[in-house]
């Protein structure tokens, strides 16, 4: 049965007084499914030649903690307990990190499952073209 999902892409921003990124995920959330996933796809080396300096570890520490408020439960604090819905807003709110997020868009799931859908979206959205 088709269900109503919205997904957003995860970026890196080096320098956010730069306002350059490398996008390096996608985030999906499907209310039908009570889901928030995570796909990546990092890219390290087109994050150094953006970011010479960039603390890679950092940004894999933080890419985990998103990981975590994905899957929720008390791994992830406090928002770990926030319904699958609320942790979606909470990750996609606008802010000026390191890590940001592009605004939502919605599609519909029609018969391919959430895991394949991520795969596309990250085909689509972060993986450079073969």
């Amino acid at each position: 049965m088709p269900a109503a999902y919205e997904h957003a892409v995860v970026r890196v921003v080096p320098r956010v007084e730069r306002e350059e990124f490398v996008n390096v995920g996608v985030l999906v959330f499907c209310e039908a499914h009570d889901v928030v996933a995570l796909g990546l796809a990092l890219d390290e080396a087109r994050l150094l030649a953006l970011a010479p300096d960039l603390d890679l570890a950092l940004v894999q520490a933080n890419l985990a903690a998103m990981g975590r408020v994905c899957a929720g439960g008390p791994e992830a604090g406090p928002i770990g307990a926030m319904p699958a819905r609320e942790r979606w807003r909470w990750l996609v709110a606008p802010r000026s990190t390191i890590l940001q997020t592009s605004p939502a868009h919605g599609g519909v799931l029609g018969e391919v499952a959430l895991g394949a859908l991520v795969e596309r979206l990250l085909d689509r959205y972060v993986r450079l073209p073969r």
